[in-house]
């Protein structure tokens, strides 16, 4: 890697100092206080004993989120979109990745019929909020998931994997990972990313800010990328403490019993191929 030293004394593959604060807040079943650098992102997990009308009758659940700026989170006041009528097109795209992205790595049907909200509150932004609140909500999912099984509301944990996010750029034609407000504002490639703790990809979204970008660079983004990755993985996972038997456990079950001549203890165990 570069030896290349940022504004902020950084190298170019070292993220921001990552913070995890869990049980923030008193009333949430999960809450979640996530700290990247300068960004601080207050997410909580809140369960439901309902489901969208459009869910049901199928026996499954549901996993939303919301997103907003507190006013004073940015270095100019963002006056609430409760005051304007109506989410900015920025909020609602953020949002809905936020609850698209954790659903990937949730079994709906274990939920049963329940929605768990997460709601995610920008304290103060010095960019990479989307990817803080999605690294932050995983955890407040977990949380609640174990209330859930504490109170006898499901039966087994629905968490297939850990997830995480974290931007990537080019700025000053050097590749950089967890990008700052300062540098993402000069950056020529803008590259965010959610990966499974395996590398799996959940979402990418990039863009070129000038010239375009070729695949060799995309390839190398990428390869930084997932560094960022399993550095906040391995946050969660040190924030979780034993809660990290709660993610996986049904698939790392599954894999145990491959090659198992008795059949009926994958069906046991709810182990068909609509679950992977």
């Amino acid at each position: 890697m570069s030896q290349f030293i940022r504004r902020d004394g950084r190298k170019t593959e070292e993220p921001r100092e990552i913070k995890i604060t869990r049980n923030f807040t008193r009333f949430a079943e999960g809450s979640i206080l996530v700290e990247t650098g300068d960004t601080v992102v207050l997410c909580n997990a809140s369960v439901e004993d309902k489901i969208p009308p459009f869910l049901r009758g199928q026996g499954q659940g549901w996993v939303t989120a919301e997103y907003s700026l507190l006013p004073r989170s940015t270095e100019n006041r963002t006056i609430r979109e409760i005051s304007r009528g109506r989410a900015s097109g920025r909020t609602l795209e953020i949002q809905r990745l936020i609850g698209r992205c954790l659903r990937s790595v949730v079994d709906l049907k274990e939920l049963g019929e329940n929605t768990i909200w997460l709601d995610c509150d920008v304290i103060q932004a010095d960019g990479g909020t989307r990817s803080a609140s999605i690294s932050g909500s995983f955890v407040a999912l977990v949380d609640a998931v174990d209330y859930m099984l504490k109170n006898q509301i499901i039966t087994n944990s629905p968490l297939k994997s850990f997830l995480a996010a974290t931007s990537v750029g080019i700025v000053d034609g050097i590749n950089l990972l967890d990008l700052s407000f300062e540098e993402d504002a000069r950056a020529q490639v803008d590259l965010n990313m959610v990966m499974t703790e395996t590398g799996d990809i959940i979402e990418i979204q990039g863009t070129a800010e000038g010239s375009p970008f070729s695949r060799y660079e995309l390839e190398n983004l990428l390869d930084l990328g997932f560094l960022g990755i399993e550095k906040m993985v391995l946050k969660q996972k040190e924030s979780l403490g034993e809660l990290v038997e709660l993610v996986g456990k049904k698939e790392n079950a599954s894999r145990e019993n491959e090659g198992d001549k008795e059949g009926e203890q994958q069906e046991d165990k709810g182990d068909s191929p609509g679950n992977q």
